[in-house]
């Protein structure tokens, strides 16, 4: 790999990965809207003049990340970061010459699923939200364009990415019992899917030479007991307490009454007591997907 691409560059995955390649000595050119970027734009409003010339693999790293809308502008806001972003990234491709490879960073939240094990990527894709439904939309147009310009096309969908000074609910949890209010729900037994962000960036480059769509994961699955016990052990504070799911549940019922402002309601309760597996086999047949357990790799800052 001469010259690589890497938009989201300046997200939580996209610093690891800019971090690794430069490790590696392969020459990156970022894009995007972060002023940091060699180049700088915002691919929401278009594609622009831009030049990529002799570019040999794309990563395509950047994209809304998941939380819950509350406005109709928030909805919005997947469409046009996760599609018509993607979309304009392509036009800009096309316009200077398209590359050997592509790579684009999906999420298992295509599949809309609240829970199920070991669900691999045949599993129909059946996301209805605003972030699950665009991220299948983005794919379908990043798989049609590398077709018909026979480019060698790879879909990584991801579940939780693990990482140093991670942001989203696996911060909230770290917050949580680094302030002492964290507390595990039934035991916290559910499973759920997770990957190193450091692995994700060791592979890329071989999957990107390779194709094809994979679900990647420890292939550990911790439960939230054993993730919370592997964080409170490292930054020193007391074991998590715990509280009864009936307890939960009416605490989760309250919380529908309150709306969006609310902690926890029936529907979080549901996906956090749910265990949520998902099936890398077909990764590790592909190209020797061999990655760290979480919960030895994790290390809090």
């Amino acid at each position: 790999m001469n010259t690589v691409l890497l938009t989201g560059s300046s997200g939580f995955l996209g610093k690891v990965i800019f971090e690794k390649l430069s490790f590696l000595g392969i020459n990156i050119l970022t894009i995007g809207r972060c002023p940091s970027n060699h180049i700088y734009c915002d691919l929401t409003k278009g594609s622009f003049n831009i030049v990529l010339n002799n570019i040999d693999l794309v990563i395509h790293a950047a994209g809304k990340a998941h939380f819950t809308p509350i406005t109709r502008e928030q909805e919005i806001d997947f469409l046009k970061v996760n599609v018509v972003g993607t979309k304009n990234l392509l036009e800009c491709l096309s316009k200077s010459g398209n590359p050997k490879y592509f790579v684009y960073v999906s999420s298992v939240s295509v599949y809309g699923k609240d829970f199920g094990y070991d669900i691999d990527e045949n599993e129909y894709l059946g996301a209805l939200d605003p972030y699950g439904s665009s991220k299948i939309e983005a794919e379908k147009i990043v798989l049609d364009w590398c077709n018909e310009n026979n480019i060698v096309c790879t879909i990584l969908r991801l579940p939780l990415v693990v990482g140093q000074n991670p942001p989203g609910n696996l911060g909230a949890m770290i917050k949580g019992i680094r302030k002492g209010y964290y507390l595990n729900i039934s035991g916290g037994k559910a499973k759920k899917s997770m990957v190193l962000a450091e692995d994700i960036a060791k592979y890329i480059i071989k999957i990107s030479e390779i194709g094809g769509i994979y679900n990647l994961t420890d292939g550990y699955h911790p439960s939230f007991e054993e993730l919370s016990n592997h964080i409170y052990i490292q930054l020193g504070k007391r074991k998590p307490l715990n509280i009864p799911l009936w307890l939960a549940k009416i605490i989760a019922k309250l919380g529908d009454l309150l709306g969006n402002k609310a902690p926890i309601n029936t529907n979080k309760l549901r996906k956090i007591t749910s265990n949520m597996t998902f099936d890398d086999s077909k990764a590790r047949k592909a190209f020797g997907w061999d990655p760290t357990p979480v919960l030895k790799g994790f290390k809090i800052n």
